[in-house]
């Protein structure tokens, strides 16, 4: 007995040892992390701090972009995203539930509002976890983001039980397709979630500016994340992005637009893009090509990434004129009624032609071979200069370097200038490339008395809060490549390419107004080697100067491809230029010269009135009238009363009388669409130019569907004008 009481004394203060050590163990432990407020290094301040401080971020306003007189043209604005609850215990009172109760229902009537159909929605609100409940909420994909407030409000209205919105933010461009190349456009990534940054154009290359910081807000809160009482949030503002001012004028850009889309429309180019300058400043009022797309939407960016004006280099063709004659006057050698043989220049073993198949105009002045866009007339002023002069000259108009626009991914273009051959055909634009911006920027030199100004799109940059300029660039001479008085002659003798007889710009005069300015027709490279074949494969363009004696405006339009029907590249061209420039002077005050020569017949409607009449009058204006039928009464007109042609452009009138066909030598495949229309006839033609001979003699009676094939002169080489 004696010996188990002791037994037990024994283990009982064994015991006591154990838990007076474990006791004490407890103690210098929690003294320990009393003392230091850590455990296993990490500190318990700390851990509670994570737990109960929450951190929500406060997103930053993008920088807004505008034009020159503050019109916005990209900005942010608040949008929506679609959710709808799912999980039933949000409802507490079943008359008024909070999740969604009625798939199907709630399927199509959203499907009225977002971009996917009724079962995918409802599909998606009958969602189950593994578990098999349904999720708390969900949403809709891109298809249920980026909504408008209206969108929102329509279905808002729809009363339906458990849909509800997260606000967010968006890129707006009010303008639609605007400037959309140089623009650019900024977006989220595609799961809705990051920031928003600018993906191309000024968006991209400017992020730096217009992204600003986001900010913060903290505050502490309880286990289920309410505020606590009494403690306040702390918070830290969000730095907005500043905001850029662009040159562009978004009325002159307008104008451009508008006209891109009707040649867009008519002619269905593979690419035509305008630009617009400030002929004394180098600031960049309009730009836009086609295709385009909608910077919102996004809607047609798969047909064209690049900013063609910026990034496309390519052969100008005759424009390139313009800075050999420049050249040629500085250097004292172009002397405008000294004579040379037109039609052919030997280079080695190589034939430099002019556009009429080599033929030439006989012994011609050289100013009227700058009218006319004689090859051989830019290869004897070469010849004259030197090509090693004429290539200094090339390095001081800026050809083969970047502007230094500051847009992303300029092209430097190249210039060929290793052999003969290659030297006299960078004369007239072959096989030396430019871009669109490079010619704008030579031709501030022609413009603006010698002085070559550096174009420019980025007028200000303005911090968002102090609203002062971080970035102000001003008008900046960047080179003088020729005098002031060889400026003014290169003007006077392009005034002429539009208004003399010969002149191959004739179609881009404007009522009011001197046009300075050159034609361009350049064959299009293949890809395989070569250039590519047929009518249509070609860059025509025009870069004209208005008003001649002190441009105020630079205007460069370029069409590739345009799907011709028996009309010259001038057409799409002159369709763009004419309106832009014509709205654009007027626009900005500048005002018509007095007594300026009106070279355009606006046609009058002379159906159901006499011959005899219409033909004098039509005479008078200087039209041509071409007279179909033997009645004394007209019937019909082509082209529309109305139309605005130039002086000598044909007027077809058909009389009541049997038609009679008429001699169609010398006419274009235009004019004898527009005689085949009213005499309903049909037509075959084989060739190219203009009418050589018919099968139907002149004078004979049409009858209705009778065959008209003529014979068009094909020339032997296309022009490089």
């Amino acid at each position: 007995m004696n010996e188990n009481k002791k037994n037990m004394n024994k283990g009982a203060a064994i015991l006591f040892l154990i838990f007076a050590l474990l006791f004490f163990v407890l103690f210098v432990r929690f003294f320990t992390i009393q003392v230091s407020g850590k455990v296993d290094g990490h500190s318990l301040k700390n851990e509670a701090l994570e737990k109960y401080l929450k951190t929500d971020e406060l997103e930053a306003k993008r920088g807004t972009i505008y034009d020159r007189k503050g019109n916005v043209i990209a900005e942010d604005t608040s949008s929506f995203t679609l959710v709808a609850i799912l999980d039933p215990s949000m409802t507490t009172n079943p008359k008024e539930p909070k999740h969604v109760t009625d798939p199907e229902k709630t399927a199509k009537v959203l499907a009225k509002y977002i971009d996917l159909d009724k079962d995918e929605i409802e599909r998606i609100l009958t969602k189950k976890n593994k578990d098999g409940k349904p999720p708390f909420q969900v949403e809709f994909g891109k298809a249920g983001r980026n909504l408008s407030n209206k969108t929102k409000k329509s279905i808002e209205a729809e009363n339906l039980p458990g849909i509800t919105f997260i606000r967010d933010s968006k890129r707006f461009y009010p303008n639609g397709k605007f400037a959309s190349h140089l623009i650019g456009f900024a977006q989220k990534p595609e799961d809705g979630t990051g920031s928003m940054t600018g993906q191309m154009g000024i968006e991209k290359a400017y992020e730096k500016y217009l992204k600003g910081t986001n900010g913060k807000i903290e505050y502490k809160s309880d286990l289920w994340g309410y505020l606590l009482p009494g403690k306040s949030e702390m918070v830290k503002e969000p730095e907005n992005g500043d905001n850029i001012y662009l040159t562009i004028d978004t009325k002159i850009q307008t104008f451009l637009e508008d006209a891109l889309n009707e040649v867009e429309k008519q002619y269905k180019p593979g690419k035509a893009f305008g630009i617009v300058a400030d002929a004394k400043t180098g600031e960049i009022l309009a730009m836009s090509q086609r295709p385009s797309f909608h910077p919102g939407t996004r809607e047609g960016l798969d047909q064209s990434w690049q900013n063609d004006l910026v990034e496309y280099a390519f052969e100008p063709g005759s424009t390139f004129k313009i800075f050999t004659l420049a050249a040629a006057i500085e250097e004292g050698v172009f002397d405008p009624n000294a004579y040379y043989q037109s039609g052919s220049y030997k280079v080695g073993p190589n034939t430099i032609r002019d556009h009429n198949g080599g033929n030439g105009w006989g012994n011609i002045t050289y100013l009227e071979g700058v009218q006319r866009s004689s090859n051989v007339a830019m290869a004897n002023l070469l010849e004259k200069m030197g090509p090693d002069v004429f290539r200094q000259y090339l390095d001081d108009f800026g050809f083969g370097k970047k502007t230094g626009i500051g847009l992303p991914n300029e092209a430097a273009g190249s210039i060929l200038y290793r052999y003969p051959i290659e030297q006299v055909t960078t004369s007239f634009g072959q096989g030396t490339t430019t871009t669109a911006l490079q010619m704008i920027q030579a031709a501030t030199a022609i413009t603006n008395d010698g002085k070559m100004m550096k174009p420019y799109v980025i007028d200000q940059i303005v911090d968002d809060q102090s609203k002062e300029a971080i970035v102000d660039n001003k008008a900046k001479v960047i080179g003088e490549p020729i005098s002031k008085e060889t400026s003014e002659q290169v003007l006077d003798v392009l005034e002429t390419v539009t208004s003399s007889e010969h002149g191959t710009g004739k179609a881009y005069q404007i009522e009011g107004y001197e046009v300075a300015g050159k034609t361009g027709t350049a064959q299009m490279p293949n890809p395989k080697g070569g250039y590519l074949k047929g009518s249509n494969n070609y860059i025509f363009s025009f870069l004209g100067m208005a008003p001649k004696d002190d441009p105020e405006l630079i205007v460069y339009v370029a069409v590739a491809q345009p799907q011709l029907e028996g009309e010259g590249g001038s057409a799409p061209v002159s369709k763009v230029f004419n309106p832009v420039m014509r709205n654009s002077l007027q626009y900005l005050n500048i005002e018509p010269e007095q007594g300026a020569a009106v070279k355009t017949v606006k046609l009058q409607d002379w159906t159901k009135k006499k011959k005899e009449e219409a033909v004098k009058s039509l005479t008078k204006d200087g039209a041509e009238p071409i007279v179909i039928g033997t009645g004394p009464n007209i019937v019909g007109q082509l082209p529309e009363p109305g139309t605005e042609l130039l002086q000598g452009e044909k007027v077809i009138l058909k009389t009541d009388g049997e038609p009679t066909m008429p001699n169609l030598k010398g006419w274009s495949l235009r004019d004898v669409m527009k005689l085949a229309k009213l005499a309903n006839i049909q037509v075959s033609f084989t060739g190219e130019g203009y009418v050589q001979s018919q099968n139907i003699q002149p004078g004979t009676v049409l009858k209705p569907n009778q065959k008209l094939i003529v014979t068009l002169k094909k020339p032997k080489e296309k022009s490089k004008k």
